[in-house]
């Protein structure tokens, strides 16, 4: 199990990205939350497979700005593996 973190800027308030950023999540088997901050960034936090997380950030780079990665504004991604004891 991992945890990701990550912060999204640009117009991503009032879109709604929260809505269709949970929606992938479930899909992909993802648990979590986006919230509006102050500031008019998205923080997205997300747990689960460390490969699922890697799709989210993939789609969150491309999706919301048109396949241009260039131009996507998610920034500060973190994703941190919690090893599970036997």
């Amino acid at each position: 199990m991992a945890v990701m973190r990550c912060f999204v800027s640009g117009r991503v308030q009032g879109v709604f990205f929260r809505a269709s950023t949970r929606d992938k999540a479930r899909q992909l088997g993802l648990a979590g939350r986006a919230s509006n901050l102050p500031d008019g960034r998205v923080e997205v936090i997300a747990s689960g497979p460390e490969a699922d997380l890697a799709a989210l950030r993939r789609w969150l780079r491309l999706t919301f700005f048109r396949g241009d990665s260039t131009r996507c504004p998610v920034m500060a991604t973190a994703i941190l593996v919690i090893a599970s004891r036997p």
